[in-house]
């Protein structure tokens, strides 16, 4: 049966332009308001968002019903594959060493390097977080890094704080990049282009998370006496960052970036000792960047919480747990297997994605075979969708199923592996990944519902109205790109959905004001890792991991300073790269018509 083509109108509402945005944007604003005002769980206010999406699709873009619904199973079809199917193996990876032991080791292991807070906060919350970032991302950082910190003898609210502000700069490649994938799926920009461009934005930005952590846990003084460690670590990920993503590997941007952080301040303390090694006292906790006050929260009449004496048994027991850890001595062999399954990863990525004879060459259209591991990839035109641009050109509605080169199946072919090295048996990890699948299936539903969100406004032409509406402030549009992002982040929780929902909006607002589609749409992944720490998602993980449930609204105040500070310095980055003062850092991609 012949199924009729739909071309878009990207004017729907009595020719105008602005009435058609406001009509819109209107499934963005019943997200945004579901999740952070009403509170709503994530899956279930981005179906009734989904849901808004098609009724405007259909009533006031006339998209026939069959196409807004297929749009909508393509967008959920990639937040799977290759989304989820990244996070999925990441996290199974992760619970078996938690399982067998081998991640209380790796721990053990970053806390011998110092016994100073100050630099223990630089390694665990921002080296070792961006690893869990790289691995997992979706929250799993800041709730490992926030409960480690706990274990040394952090104050529960500043291990929190920590967490979520080191959460930053290597979001943008979190999950193996799955938001840079997000994006080159939503934007048709190539993956590689939009890693290299938005590794030329967050490195900058990872100079200064470091200082800003040593600067939480212990304010001036901190930065006086343990400004070094953290110089050595911004550096040292900043530069492995950018090598990385512009030179070796997307993908393993962030992995590469923690592992030399890491091993940067490792070596470097072993030469370096503060003046005075800081621990935190029962007095010390209480205001921003380590004003003495109580730990304790306060109701508005300045009476203390209730529900406090949790938390403070649960730091007895933390602690208890940090001093029986100073009497295990691991051997060599148990540290090595605690790094074995992160070593595995490395080795598997780096043999699939850079050795000529392993990636082969992928297909090149519909029908086309590929070699190597691109050898069993298939590229299919999505069933019964077919959609025209304003200007009569094809909306590209094709599905790419890489069965091995996906960056999830290198990640199981890594945990196989990884099974070997660690001596987990058959029948105990299949255990294991069970119960990693119901671990997420909220978080699977969720991705799924916003990509197809997404592409039932992409493939409908919403969300090109809503970017040739924004191209209107011009050349300024620059200075606001990152803010999208920011604001995306901070409501969604994920620097992917934001990606997805306004990543096509970027490019199509960068043609219309004349800016660089590939600096617009990286812009939007690296202003959006700023508003991660804000998101109610992210702060809602962080208080439950310290025993602060319902208390969100007291880290909400410890971050929000720090998150729009560097936003602006984002935005203020952006803007130069698009003028003549930094235009030799942004990647020339290839003009696409919008």
């Amino acid at each position: 049966m012949f199924l009729a083509n739909y071309q878009q109108d990207y004017s729907p509402v009595g020719d105008s332009l602005g009435l058609s945005s406001i009509v819109a944007i209107l499934p963005l604003l019943v997200l945004f308001v579901l999740l952070g005002v009403v509170r709503m769980k994530a899956w279930l206010a981005s179906l009734i968002s989904l849901v808004v999406a098609v009724v405007l699709a259909v009533a006031v873009y006339s998209m026939p019903v069959a196409d807004a619904l297929n749009s909508g199973l393509l967008g959920a079809a990639f937040g799977f594959f290759p989304i989820m199917w990244i996070v999925i193996n990441a996290i199974w990876i992760y619970n078996l060493t938690v399982e067998t032991g081998h991640f209380d080791v790796l721990r053990r292991s970053f806390a011998s390097i110092s016994d100073d807070q100050r630099v223990q906060a630089i390694i665990i919350a921002f080296s070792f977080g961006a690893l869990m970032e790289a691995l997992a991302g979706f929250g799993t950082p800041v709730a490992i890094s926030a409960v480690m910190l706990i274990a040394l003898g952090f104050k529960p609210l500043k291990a929190a704080t920590v967490a979520l502000v080191a959460n930053t700069a290597p979001v943008a490649f979190g999950a193996i990049a799955v938001p840079i994938t997000t994006l080159a799926g939503v934007t048709g920009l190539p993956v590689d282009d939009l890693g290299a461009m938005v590794g030329r934005q967050t490195p900058i930005l990872a100079l200064f998370v470091p200082l800003a952590l040593v600067f939480i846990v212990d304010g001036r003084r901190g930065l006086r006496q343990t400004w070094p460690p953290a110089v050595v670590c911004g550096v040292s990920f900043a530069v492995f960052q950018y090598l990385s993503s512009n030179f070796w590997s997307v993908p393993l941007a962030d992995i590469v970036a923690a592992l030399a952080s890491a091993l940067a301040v490792l070596v470097f303390t072993r030469l370096w000792h503060a003046e005075e090694t800081y621990q935190e006292s029962d007095e010390d906790e209480g205001l921003e960047g380590g004003d003495a006050g109580s730990s304790r929260p306060h109701t508005p009449g300045g009476e203390p919480a209730p529900g406090r004496d949790e938390s403070a048994d649960s730091q007895v027991l933390t602690r208890a747990r940090a001093d029986a850890d100073r009497d295990i001595h691991d051997s060599p062999l148990d540290v090595f297997k605690a790094y074995a399954p992160y070593l595995a990863i490395i080795v598997v990525f780096v043999l699939a994605t850079r050795v000529p004879a392993i990636t082969g060459k992928p297909p090149t259209g519909v029908g086309a075979t590929g070699t190597g591991l691109e050898s069993v990839t298939h590229i299919v035109n999505w069933p019964g969708l077919h959609i025209l641009k304003a200007n009569g050109d094809p909306v590209a509605t094709t599905f790419k199923l890489n069965y091995l080169s996906a960056a999830g199946s290198l990640l199981l072919i890594a945990g196989l592996i990884s099974m070997v090295l660690i001596q987990v048996g058959p029948r105990r990890a299949l255990r294991a990944y069970g119960r990693t699948l119901d671990q997420l299936k909220f978080a699977v539903l969720t991705v799924m519902l916003v990509l197809g969100l997404g592409y039932i406004m992409n493939e409908s032409g919403q969300t090109t109205t809503l970017g040739l509406w924004v191209a209107g402030a011009g050349g300024a549009f620059a200075f606001l790109s990152p803010i999208l992002g920011w604001l995306g982040v901070a409501v969604t929780g994920s620097d992917t959905s934001s990606n997805s929902l306004f990543g096509a909006l970027q490019i199509t607002a960068a043609h219309q004001a004349g800016l660089s589609p590939t600096l617009m749409a990286a812009a939007n992944s690296s202003g959006g890792v700023l508003g991660k720490m804000i998101s109610p998602q992210n702060l809602a993980i962080a208080a439950a991991a310290v025993g602060f449930e319902g208390r969100e609204g007291i880290l909400f105040r410890r971050v929000i300073v720090w998150s729009v500070v560097f936003m602006l310095f984002m935005c203020v980055l952006v803007y130069l790269q698009s003028t003549p003062v930094l235009d030799w850092m942004v990647v020339d991609t290839p003009a696409s018509t919008p």
